[in-house]
């Protein structure tokens, strides 16, 4: 019986980005569970507003005046979320601990109006089913904002203190990945909470 040498795994990655990375394969995967959330969320709106004679029955609709800023901010975070995640791939750390930054400046800004947005819905949560299904999807918005700022911040921390190796890289570029998600997951939000009551 012949032996063959053991092979040398040494000089093999211990990272991998995108595809090759389980990490890319759990956010996706978890991309998929929260959209379904959204989704239905989404459908419920529209079945109670099918069911109703008026819509927004006996309210008006959302005021425009911190919901639109608020999603132009949204949209400009990411580019500096694409910058933090471009800095990762090239395991650039001084790059990453600046843009990673600036996403969470950013995020306190979202915040800020989120509150704000909240204040100008003309409605609350208890006011009518309008009132629950809008609270609500703004409300599971605004904890998807929350819990990605307390991820981005851990890893701020990280960035900052240490230690960064190859897979805290992977780290920082899936965490912009999952931004990006909530970026573009408030697009239709926005639509159906702010422009649809004046549009359909």
């Amino acid at each position: 019986m012949s032996e063959h040498p053991a092979l040398d795994l040494s000089p093999l990655p211990t990272f991998a980005f995108g595809n090759r990375s389980i990490l890319w394969w759990a956010t996706m995967g978890l991309i998929a569970i929260e959209g379904t959330a959204f989704a239905i969320l989404c459908a419920a709106y529209f079945y109670l507003k099918w069911r109703a004679t008026n819509w927004p029955p006996g309210v008006a609709p959302p005021d425009l005046l911190w919901g639109t800023p608020n999603t132009a901010l949204l949209l400009a975070s990411a580019v500096p979320n694409q910058l933090t995640k471009s800095a990762a791939e090239r395991l650039d750390l001084p790059k990453v601990r600046l843009w990673i930054t600036v996403c969470l400046v950013m995020s306190i800004g979202f915040f800020v109006l989120r509150v704000l947005e909240f204040q100008s819905l003309n409605c609350w949560w208890d006011t009518n089913a309008y009132g629950s299904i809008v609270w609500t999807l703004l409300g599971m918005h605004a904890v998807h904002i929350i819990t990605d700022f307390l991820d981005t911040a851990t890893l701020a921390a990280i960035a900052f203190v240490g230690p960064v190796d190859g897979s805290r890289f992977v780290d920082f570029a899936e965490n912009a990945l999952y931004w990006y998600f909530v970026v573009f997951a408030w697009l239709p939000i926005y639509g159906i909470l702010y422009l649809a009551p004046r549009l359909l």
